[in-house]
């Protein structure tokens, strides 16, 4: 039987939010963020310069475009979404340290951090349900 203390740890080295991405890529961290979503989702907006690779061509690009050694985290839409969890799942299959950002994009721009997309890069505002809005600064 495994214990709370593992479980819990082994769950933190498989996972990351969106607070500690963020403070991660803050202190550059090399990470590689991947948005495993469809093109029209990628289209609505994304983690700034995220690379996008639906899950399903994981295992077909993911060794041309991603060095092996990468720190990989990958991200869905959602808590609803079970997308990024088949994402890190052929990332590990092919051998890369890779971790799943729970919330998703969803949690990543409803806590105010910047989004992407056609228009550029901007920020929306914080959802006083996901924490306390915080000091805005240009993207």
């Amino acid at each position: 039987m495994i214990d709370r203390q593992d479980y819990f740890a082994a769950k933190l080295a498989f996972e990351t939010d969106a607070s500690d991405l963020h403070a991660a890529r803050s202190a550059g961290d090399p990470v590689v963020v991947v948005d495993v979503r469809s093109e029209e989702a990628w289209a609505q907006g994304r983690v700034p310069d995220a690379v996008h690779m639906p899950y399903r061509e994981i295992a077909e690009r993911a060794s041309t475009e991603i060095p092996a050694d990468a720190d990989v985290v990958v991200y869905c839409w959602s808590p609803g979404c079970n997308a990024g969890a088949k994402g890190a799942l052929e990332f590990a299959k092919l051998g890369y340290r890779v971790r799943e950002m729970i919330g998703g994009f969803e949690y990543w721009a409803r806590e105010g951090y910047p989004v992407e997309d056609a228009d550029g890069v901007h920020r929306r505002p914080v959802d006083p349900l996901t924490g306390i809005p915080r000091v805005r600064h240009r993207a």
